[in-house]
Parts: structure tokens; sequence; C-alpha cells
């Protein structure tokens, strides 16, 4: 569409989508690039944790985990030109860190989602499945997802819950200034220099060398053990938060890319790329919608921001090799917590239920509740027949 042109939308919809995307495509000219710098590290809340947790407790070698991420978010940068986050498989990292699964188990695991991931996206039927849940049932599962994060972020150990609630609010409120784009990367710059200069702490080694590439293939055992323990649970939830939550958010942020960031999409770019870089040590990785809510408001708007993510993970895998994660846990507690409740907030939505109707209210609500007290994937279900329910009854009524 030249800029001398008028457009007429044909519908309601098309013109709702065209403001939509107007605005848009201004917010990105408008931001300057540093919100894709800061951007890149607004997700550090889900990912430190977890990543440090699966090194330290599960025996994982720490530069050829770093590598994955880092190859893993180049290749989403390049692909989607969009913030599309990475992250650890959240039920894998917790079974890890439990010690229920070894680091065998967990390369086994890589594999075995990922060709998954790749049957269901090649096959067409995560499209199916996307027509099979309704927007209600999938608004509740993210406001149910975004209040596990901030619930996650209040029961973080060793965190001053009083201090982290105060570095929210000044993120929160950044957002609402010049700042906001500033705001991730001035935190964790700050707690990086409370750290050294104010914490007493002695630097950690530095330790120049490049990862190895050897292949490492798990055993049969590894597999059936993967198989039968991770993989249903997994799955839920990386079909729920890394396929279809992103695919919704991703279209109501970047609706000029929706037709790009699909489910499809995100299903064989999460699966292609944990069946190519898990026999290299690599633990399990998806995309999430929290990490794309948390990148999105810091004023990330271009795939930039996963590629210096990516550059980062390299660069410290290089750098720190045996270390890395001595140097990632130098970040305060209270700014990791801090940065996981700011992605749960922006995740909320909670505009969307002053417009929802008296029907999709109670779904919406109750899907949250039950993936608060459960996780996404019970929610899922939970919502789909709640929301089954109460199609028939509005039918019933109607008779």
């Amino acid at each position: 569409m030249s800029l001398g042109k008028k457009h007429v939308p044909t519908s309601c919809g098309e013109g709702a989508g065209g403001r939509v995307q107007k605005l848009d495509e201004g917010s990105a000219h408008a931001r300057p690039a540093i919100g894709d710098v800061s951007g890149a590290f607004a997700d550090l809340g889900t990912f430190i944790p977890l990543v440090t947790g699966m090194v330290l407790l599960g025996g994982l070698d720490p530069s050829r985990v770093l590598v994955g991420f880092g190859i893993f978010a180049i290749a989403t940068g390049v692909f989607y030109r969009r913030p599309v986050p990475v992250q650890p498989m959240k039920v894998v990292a917790a079974l890890a860190i439990a010690g229920a699964i070894d680091a065998n188990a967990v390369i086994a695991s890589g594999i075995v989602i990922g060709v998954v991931l790749v049957v269901l996206a090649m096959t067409g039927l995560i499209e199916r499945l996307q027509t099979l849940v309704p927007k209600a049932v999938l608004h509740g599962v993210q406001l149910g997802l975004g209040a596990t994060l901030i619930w996650a972020a209040a029961m973080l150990p060793k965190t001053s819950l009083p201090i982290s609630a105060v570095l929210l609010l000044l993120l929160l409120g950044a957002q609402r200034t010049r700042l906001g784009s500033y705001s991730a990367l001035g935190l964790i710059g700050c707690g990086l220099a409370y750290t050294f200069f104010l914490g007493a702490h002695d630097l950690p080694n530095v330790a120049f060398a490049l990862p190895s590439f050897a292949v490492i293939w798990p055993a049969w055992p590894d597999f059936v053990h993967s198989g039968y323990s991770v993989l249903l649970p997994q799955l839920a939830m990386t079909l729920t938060n890394a396929v279809l939550l992103t695919a919704i958010l991703a279209s109501e942020y970047f609706p000029q890319s929706k037709d790009h960031i699909t489910t499809r999409n995100l299903a064989l770019s999460s699966g292609f790329l944990n069946v190519v870089l898990a026999p290299f040590g690599a633990v399990p990785m998806c995309h999430g919608a929290g990490g794309l809510a948390a990148q999105y408001g810091q004023g990330a708007r271009t795939g930039l921001a996963p590629i210096i993510f990516g550059a980062f993970c390299l660069a410290l895998a290089v750098m720190a090799g045996t270390s890395a994660m001595q140097w990632l846990m130098q970040i305060p507690a209270e700014v990791i917590a801090a940065l996981l409740a700011f992605a749960g907030v922006q995740l909320m939505s909670l505009n969307k239920l002053a417009v929802a109707s008296r029907a999709s209210l109670v779904v919406v609500v109750a899907t949250a509740l039950v993936s608060l007290a459960t996780n996404v994937a019970i929610g899922l279900v939970a919502g789909l027949v709640l929301a089954r329910v109460s199609t028939a009854i509005r039918d019933f009524t109607r008779t």
C-alpha cells in the first residue's frame, strides 16, 4: 500500500487490523534500537534460574548448553525478524533440577520432543489443534501463566520480597517514561554494579576455551525414560505456551507478521532446532509467551533482540567456559525476581477481561485459576471442558 493511496477497509475487522498495524509500525520507528538491546535480556528471570539449576544440579556441560541457546536464538531472530524468545523447556528443567532425569535423558528428551513437534507441524495437526481451542480458554491460560510467573518470582529462594517488589514497580513505572526501553538493561547493570562493587564478591574465573562439538547420542533406555516421564507433560506445556499462546500474542503485537509467526512455524522451528542441537549437548528449548511479553514490554521490536541474546550466550560460553553459570549468578536474585514478575504482568493482559462477555469471563477466570493451581496444560484441558459445558448450557437455554 503506497503512502499516497487511501485504504478503504472492506470490513470492520480489516479496518481494526489496519489501525493496529499502523500503530505497531509507528511504535517500531518511534522506539530506539536500545529497546532491542534491553529486550534481549528481559527474559533472564526465566532463563537464569532454570539454566543454572540444570547445569549445577543436572550435571550438564555449561559451554554446550550456552552454545545451544546461542545458535537457537540467532536462528530464531534471523528467521522470524521479531523478538521471538528462546527459553528452556520448563518440565524438563524441573525434572533435571530435581534429579529425576540425568544429562543423557535431558538430551534424549530434546530429540524426542523435537521429532514430535516436527511431525505435528508437517502434518498440519498443529493448525487443527489451534482451531479446536476457543480464544476464551487461551486468554485464561495466558492470564494463569502470567500469575504463575509472578508467584514464581515471589518464591525465588534467597530473595528479599520487598526489594523485588520495589524493583518491579520501578520497571512498570519506567514504561510510562522515555526510560522504558532502558529499564531492564539498566536494572541488570545496577544489580551487577552492586554485586561487584558493594557486595564484596570475588569475580568468577575467566577461561577462554572453545566448547566441545563431539556428538552425544543417548542410549535406548534414555529415550524410553524420556518418552514416558517427560514427553506428554512437556509437550502439553510446549504446545500451549510456546506455540499457541506465542502465536496469538505475536499476532497482537505484530499483526503484519501473523502469517509468518504461526503455530506451524513455531512448532517447526522449535522441533527442528532441538533435533539438530540436542546431540551436541544443548538442553531442550522452545519459544514462550512470557518471554515475548517481557521483550516487547522492554521495547524489543525486531529480530535483533534474540540475535543479541544469542551472541551473548556464545560469548559467555567461550570466555567463561565452566565458570559461565557463576557469572550469570552474579546478577542479584531480586533483579531476577523483578524481571520474572515483569514478564508475568505483561503477559496477563487484564484489559481483555473488561471486554469479555459474562460467559467468556467465567471460562477465562476458571481456566486461569486451574492453570495457577496446577499448570498450564491442565488449565487448558479444564478450560476446554468448561467452554464445552458453557456452550451446551447456552444452546439448551435458547431452545
